[in-house]
């Protein structure tokens, strides 16, 4: 067997949900397979990290694919080409982008239609290239594979796409993310927060992950708790639009805001494990990874109540609006105030947290590749 995979986003110290879902779930898939023989497609010359098996033969195919017209010479064209060279029983598109004349059979992941729901916050071409052509990419899949039941839905009544032909892949956490000693937590504590305890929020800076109500929030909550809490921001600033900016700098508190930008893996355990509560308030996700690592480490999370976040965290999170600076603010007051509480939910995020792992990643995508291929 031939198996063709798009892995373009395995970029050395650089992965984000779609990069981190293809290197966790191929990563174990390669190996509990060793007589298939994967074919690795990338944009540019791959990290020898991401050639961790014998059976992978790595494929690198032009332009380099980081804008909207670059996408449609690399996807339609070079793509094309090269599945027709090889030979591949199935080509998987692990962000959601086949080649649309392939005849290769093709396993789409699509992650979440964000772009369909909240098109503002995506610059101009990018929008337009999603909307154009994501309901061609998921009509031409054989099968598509998605991260949540809420996806899935969405995807069926945005696309008019039928149920049978979508399976549900959950994402999961990294096995490093787990409870650290109180030794630790100060360490980190002293490196990252001034010595106190801080709220955590994890992600790329977009728009869609709803900053600008977070820092509201946070700012609300130090004016009613008077506390020494800071919000620990880590990740890139990617879309750090003129709004959120000056949001930040109206704040009477805005030097408890600490900003990591992106920290390595090993770091990122670590401050995860150390924080006092999750605080992840995104207006749409199609799972949301930080939740899973910060309930993996015990870690209390406050996440919103739309679209998958109720899905991921089930009962062991306080769900908040997230167009309510004062819901988003009152929970972070009641998670400080009410020990009892907090105690519930890191016992109840252990629970939630084992419905969920790379290895059931890997075993559900492997069976949607099965059926992919038999179809």
């Amino acid at each position: 067997m031939k198996i063709a995979v798009n892995t373009r986003l395995l970029l050395k110290d650089q992965m984000d949900g779609i990069g981190l879902f293809t290197y966790e779930s191929f990563k174990l898939i390669v190996t509990k397979n060793p007589s298939v023989e994967f074919i690795f497609i990338f944009d540019r010359e791959p990290h020898p990290d991401f050639i961790f098996s014998k059976n992978i033969t790595a494929k690198i195919i032009g332009p380099q694919a980081r804008h909207p017209l670059l996408y449609k010479v690399w996807y339609q064209y070079s793509l094309n080409r090269l599945l027709k060279r090889v030979n591949a029983d199935i080509f998987i598109g692990t962000d959601g982008m086949i080649p649309l004349k392939t005849r290769t059979k093709t396993l789409n992941v699509i992650h979440d239609l964000n772009f369909e729901h909240h098109p503002k916050h995506l610059p101009l071409t990018l929008r337009n290239y999603y909307c154009k052509y994501f309901p061609k990419f998921a009509k031409k899949a054989t099968r598509i594979a998605t991260v949540s039941e809420f996806s899935k839905k969405d995807i069926i009544d945005t696309y008019k796409i039928d149920s049978s032909k979508i399976d549900v892949v959950y994402n999961g956490p990294n096995e490093n993310f787990k409870p650290i000693l109180q030794e630790e937590t100060t360490i980190i504590q002293q490196k990252y927060s001034k010595g106190k305890p801080f709220f955590l929020f994890v992600g790329t800076l977009h728009p869609r992950k709803n900053l600008i109500n977070l820092f509201k929030a946070f700012e609300q909550f130090k004016e009613q708790s008077s506390s020494d809490f800071k919000l620990l921001v880590v990740g890139k600033k990617m879309w750090w639009t003129k709004e959120i900016e000056n949001t930040y700098n109206q704040l009477k508190n805005k030097n408890d805001i600490i900003f990591t930008g992106r920290v390595s893996e090993n770091e990122l355990y670590k401050i995860t494990a150390s924080a006092y509560a999750l605080t992840y308030v995104p207006i749409f996700e199609g799972f949301g990874i930080p939740l899973v690592e910060a309930m993996s480490c015990g870690v209390p999370v406050i996440t919103s109540n739309v679209t998958s976040m109720p899905e991921v965290v089930g009962d062991a999170g306080i769900l908040v609006d997230p167009f309510s600076v004062d819901d988003i603010a009152e929970a972070m007051i009641k998670v400080v105030s009410d020990k009892t509480l907090r105690n519930e939910l890191i016992e109840k995020s252990k629970i939630q947290s084992k419905k969920f792992s790379w290895e059931k990643t890997a075993d559900s995508l492997w069976n949607s590749i099965l059926k992919t291929i038999d179809a």
